[in-house]
């Protein structure tokens, strides 16, 4: 019988839910603080995934830019990866699995600009890569991960922030991501704009 485990996914997935509302909070309000001091002081959010986490990277940038659940003014974002970019060198082998994304972020990234990198698995070379490039732009970061963060912890600076997903399980790790991205918007706006029903908003 299938029944039984199609919905322990949604068992697993709610007892995660209820642990990450305890365990993130803290670090998803010094997140939402990141993002918009960096937006309110003119700088830009610039977003990447790596692998399935390439999808959540673009629907947190439609929400910047577009709206989340509330109309606003656009927010300065993009999502890194998803534009071709011509490479006139070779890449280190360290950088070769942010290539051509490393070139955008080189290219884009300002200081006071904001890194926002997402993926569910270890993080590998090309995120520790894009970490030291936006340091060397002066820009914050704020790493979602899973629970196995490699050395990306290692490589962050005081000014930025970590969210650790308590789970290994990559699927999991993704969709309390989700829901953070989602609580990431609807801070903002509610700095921006000002405390609604979240129950009633509009969708």
């Amino acid at each position: 019988m299938l029944m039984p485990r199609i919905q322990q996914h949604f068992v697993g997935g709610a007892d995660l839910q209820y642990q990450c509302a305890q365990a993130l909070g803290p670090a998803l309000e010094a997140a939402a603080a990141t993002l918009l001091q960096g937006l309110t002081s003119g700088g830009k959010v610039l977003v990447w995934g790596s692998g399935a986490a390439a999808a959540l990277a673009q629907a947190f940038v439609a929400q910047l830019v577009g709206r989340f659940e509330r109309e606003r003014p656009e927010l300065a974002a993009l999502a890194l990866g998803t534009n071709p970019v011509l490479a006139s060198t070779s890449p280190t082998l360290a950088e070769a699995a942010a290539w051509p994304t490393l070139r955008q972020l080189r290219a884009l990234g300002l200081p006071g600009d904001v890194l926002v990198l997402l993926g569910a698995g270890q993080p590998g070379p090309d995120a520790l890569a894009l970490v030291q490039a936006a340091h060397e732009r002066e820009m914050a970061v704020v790493a979602l991960t899973g629970a196995r963060a490699g050395e990306l912890p290692d490589t962050l600076r005081d000014a930025d922030v970590w969210v650790a997903v308590p789970t290994e399980r990559p699927a999991r790790v993704l969709e309390a991501q989700l829901v953070a991205l989602h609580a990431l918007c609807d801070a903002l706006d509610a700095q921006l704009l000002g405390d609604d029903d979240m129950e009633t908003a509009s969708a």
